[in-house]
């Protein structure tokens, strides 16, 4: 039987096999701490293969560079044996929801979920923290003193040699931030599906700096857009005298297929169609195309014939020669010759080309203003929405008015959260998905869950099925604040009990509109609306220090190993770390059962059976086998001897002999 490994994936191995797959010449072979052979890269030769140029020992390149960032991707690339455990009484319709929320440093649930989610996560939306230095109810000051930063800088020897003295001292309030984020930045990039997006919103202090640590991470040329939102019309003032009233939304994409979704039109944008024919809403623009220029498409620089009664092409043909239409008929009296030329008199080009244009003349027309004849076409609503451009500025944007304004709604008066960002910012920043009604969406700073919020709000208002990961570290709330007060002992409670006023909230709202429906409207499937959510908080591994380290173990220790999972862990708490090792999500449905005398747990029909009684009754074997599971995993303490283990697996052998048999 094969041993789960119970820790995260070793993605420095993994890094190096793919290395390895184009460059086979650079890998060689070293030791590690305890003298085993294993692959390593030889990184002189990996420069040499990625340049056509003979490489020189010269550090000198393009790049972002500070104190701790090679320790940080280490960090990033290193395992970890962390698990997640299930709670069940702070989650909402445990067994049915596909929605999760996990309280737990961000970095460390990251790590946890790279295999489970590797390459699933349709969008990532993230407000980290701004790194102003102000005091917020988690830590947003990543500074680190002056000593610390010249001894992490080089510039002072382990002697305490002073060897070099760094006279700017705006470092040392970025390099911790930027390790911060950029090594959670570093795993979360892999968790996105190849078409995913990340956003993340920033301020002015850091934006210059992320900007490039993006760039890095995800490429430049995935970087799908910078976005202004107004969300602070009053201002902050600043030292300098300059009153700021934006952030930004960062966008980028996983890869070359990422790109963003449209945006619904506004109620001004769907007024300027006020004119209606038989196929819907229409407003006239000019046929001439704005901006271009008759080079560009010479073909697209043709004549047409206008008059009071009608509009059409005359006969003509394209001399290639020339690169022009020429004329087989002149127009009548009553007819003009119109081109595209502009009220400046340079040559443009029309819209559409000759075939489009007599294949659909009923949407062309002519109009006579200010002298001269021009050429009008029908601009319809287009169903797929508007480009998205790079200043938002809805009076809904601000978080001082309508972020807590809604949480007002949700918990009451109370303040229960200081500067919750605005719904409606999210709301579209999630619409910019393309394609995006049935998406996993993960939110690691999650802070009072209004991505959780938005995505209830969102899948009401379209009948979407997304999905949302939020995750938030249970960080302590300040005991003199409202949220003390009322119960709310951490920021991870707040969040928790904010998804479930909001789903409740938005439910009876749907039930409420259902009622109110006007003739020919259909009713919402509120049965399809997931507002559930299970919860899971980050703790150490469910097996004893002993079960990773065994060369540790000692004579006088033999006796209280007996088991090698620690004796406060449950069954569902094995069965999440197992989850989790396999590789499968933490939303998918598990059924429990009890198969003579077992608790048996059943992942996703037959995606994973589970069994970890001290004790199985060898009955259960062919009622598993016959679900022909993929997985089966039992406890290594179940098994009496060896000889019941070959039993087992013989069984399986013989009535399901595609299941991996599995053992912790």
């Amino acid at each position: 039987m094969e041993k789960l490994k119970m820790q995260t994936p070793d993605i420095t191995n993994r890094n190096i096999e793919q290395i390895a797959s184009l460059f086979p010449n650079v890998i060689t072979e070293t030791k590690d701490e305890k003298g085993n052979i294993k692959k390593a890269i030889d990184f002189d030769l990996l420069k040499q293969n990625l340049s056509n140029v003979l490489v020189e020992a010269d550090d000198e390149r393009y790049r972002l560079d500070w104190p701790g960032k090679k320790a940080s991707l280490l960090k990033a690339n290193t395992p970890i044996t962390k698990t997640l455990r299930p709670v069940r009484e702070d989650s909402v319709d445990f067994d049915n929801t596909e929605n999760v929320y996990i309280e737990g440093d961000n970095f460390e649930v990251l790590k946890i979920l790279q295999e489970s989610y590797l390459g699933k996560i349709k969008m990532i939306y993230i407000d980290p923290p701004y790194n102003t230095g102000t005091a917020m109810i988690y830590n947003n000051d990543f500074s680190i003193n002056e000593q610390l930063y010249a001894k992490e800088l080089g510039a002072v020897t382990e002697d305490g040699i002073k060897m070099f003295r760094n006279t700017n001292t705006d470092g040392r309030i970025h390099s911790n931030w930027l390790s911060f984020m950029y090594e959670r930045l570093v795993v979360a990039r892999d968790l996105l599906t190849d078409d995913g997006i990340i956003c993340l919103t920033i301020d002015d202090y850091e934006i210059s700096r992320i900007w490039m640590v993006l760039d890095e991470i995800f490429g430049e040329d995935n970087h799908l857009g910078t976005i202004a939102i107004r969300n602070n019309p009053a201002g902050r003032s600043t030292a300098k005298g300059v009153s700021i009233t934006h952030e930004y939304a960062l966008f980028y994409g996983k890869s070359d297929n990422s790109i963003v979704g449209r945006l619904p039109r506004n109620k001004n944008q769907i007024d300027r169609y006020s004119e209606k024919d038989e196929k819907g809403h229409f407003e006239w623009v000019n046929f001439r195309k704005p901006g271009s220029k008759k080079e560009e498409s010479p073909k697209m620089h043709y004549p047409i014939f206008v008059s009071e009664e009608n509009i059409r092409l005359p006969d003509m043909f394209w001399d290639s020669k020339k690169s022009e239409w020429v004329l087989n008929e002149q127009p009548a009296k009553n007819v003009n010759i119109v081109f595209p030329i502009d009220d400046e008199g340079k040559n443009r080009r029309w819209r559409w080309a000759v075939k489009r244009f007599k294949n659909e003349i009923a949407e062309i027309k002519s109009k006579y203003l200010k002298d001269k004849w021009h050429v009008y076409l029908k601009s319809r609503i287009p169903n797929n929405g508007v480009l998205p451009n790079t200043w938002w500025d809805k009076k809904e944007y601000p978080s001082t008015a309508y972020g807590t304004n809604l949480m007002k709604t949700v918990f009451g008066e109370l303040q229960i959260f200081s500067y919750p960002k605005s719904i409606y910012a999210i709301l579209d920043s999630l619409r910019m998905m393309a394609e995006s009604k049935d998406s996993l969406i993960l939110d690691f700073f999650s802070g009072s869950a209004t991505t959780a919020h938005a995505v209830m709000q969102l899948n009401a208002e379209d009948g979407g099925n997304r999905k949302f990961i939020m995750v938030q570290l249970p960080e302590k709330t300040d005991e003199e604040s409202e949220a003390y007060k009322a119960g709310y002992k951490t920021i991870a409670e707040i969040g928790k009990e904010r998804i479930r006023r909001a789903g409740k909230k938005i439910k009876e709202e749907l039930e409420e509109k259902n009622m109110q429906l006007k003739l020919g409207e259909e009713a919402t499937d509120i049965n399809n609306l997931d507002i559930g959510f299970r919860v899971y908080k980050t703790d150490s591994s469910n097996m004893k220090d002993i079960y990773f380290r065994p060369t540790k173990l000692e004579q006088q220790s033999l006796f209280n190993t007996v088991s090698n999972i620690k004796e406060d862990r449950t069954p569902e708490d094995l069965l999440t770390q197992v989850i989790l090792d396999l590789g499968l999500e933490l939303n998918l449905p598990i059924e429990t059962k009890i198969i003579h005398g077992n608790t048996v747990f059943i992942v996703q029909t037959n995606a994973l059976v589970a069994c970890f009684d001290d004790s199985i009754n060898f009955k259960i074997v062919d009622e598993i086998a016959e679900l022909k599971p993929f997985k089966v995993v039992f406890k290594d303490a179940s098994f009496h001897d060896d000889k019941d283990r070959i039993n087992v697996e013989e069984r399986f052998k013989r009535l399901s002999p595609e299941t991996v048999i599995t053992v912790l």
